[in-house]
C-alpha cells in the first residue's frame, strides 16, 4: 500500500487523480460522429424502425452511392465475445461491413505512405441498436473486438469475389511483435 502526503493530495482533490483521462464524446451535439475519417472510410448509420411484429434495418440500398457498385457476394462472419479478429488487409477489394448483432468495437489503420491520412486510426462502436455500414476501401489495416456479452454476427459485402485459388486476404496477428510495431491502435 503507498502512503500518500495529505498535503500533495489536497492539491488534486483526491487520490488517483493525476492517473484520470478526460472523457471525450463520440458525438457531437447533432448526434454526428466526432471522426476524422481515413480517406476512403465511408460510414452510414441506419436505425432500426419498429413496426407491430418487431422492427427493419436496411443494410444497403444500391441507391445510397455508399455501396459504390453491385454487390458481388454477401457472406456472415462471427466473433465470440471478447475474441479479436484483426488485422486484416486487401489489396484489390473493398469491405462493406454491417453488424447484424453484438456489440463491437471496429477499428482501421491507414498505413498507405501515400495517402492523405497516412497514420491516422478511426475508431467506431457498432451494434444493432446503433447500426451502419462500414465502408473500408483496400490497403487498410482493419480489424474488430466483440466488446459486447454475445456472439457477433457481422455482414461483409466485398466488391469483389473470394477467389479460393489465390485470396486477396492478407492477415498481420493482431497480438504479434509486428502489429505492435505496425499498427498503432490496441484493443
Amino acid at each position: 500500500m503507498t502512503v500518500h502526503d495529505p498535503s500533495e493530495l489536497a492539491l488534486r482533490g483526491f487520490i488517483g487523480a493525476d492517473e484520470l483521462i478526460a472523457k471525450q464524446s463520440a458525438v457531437n451535439e447533432r448526434g454526428a460522429l466526432r471522426l476524422d475519417p481515413i480517406d476512403g472510410i465511408e460510414f452510414r448509420p441506419t436505425r432500426p424502425v419498429p413496426h407491430e411484429d418487431g422492427h427493419v434495418t436496411e443494410v444497403a440500398r444500391a441507391s445510397w452511392d455508399i455501396v459504390g457498385g453491385p454487390i458481388v457476394q454477401v457472406h456472415i462472419t462471427t466473433t465470440l465475445p471478447g475474441r479479436i479478429r484483426a488485422w486484416g488487409l486487401h489489396q484489390r477489394s473493398t469491405d462493406r461491413l454491417f453488424v447484424v448483432s453484438g456489440l463491437v468495437k471496429i477499428a482501421v489503420f491507414d498505413g498507405r505512405l501515400d495517402s492523405p491520412s497516412c497514420g491516422r486510426v478511426n475508431e467506431l462502436t457498432v451494434s444493432e441498436k446503433n447500426p451502419g455500414l462500414l465502408v473500408v476501401p483496400p490497403n487498410l489495416y482493419h480489424g474488430w473486438k466483440n466488446i459486447g456479452t454475445s456472439e457477433a454476427i457481422i455482414i461483409n459485402m466485398p466488391t469483389s469475389l473470394y477467389n479460393y485459388d489465390k485470396p486477396d486476404a492478407l492477415d498481420l496477428p493482431w497480438d504479434s511483435e509486428a502489429a505492435g510495431r505496425i499498427v498503432p491502435y490496441r484493443f
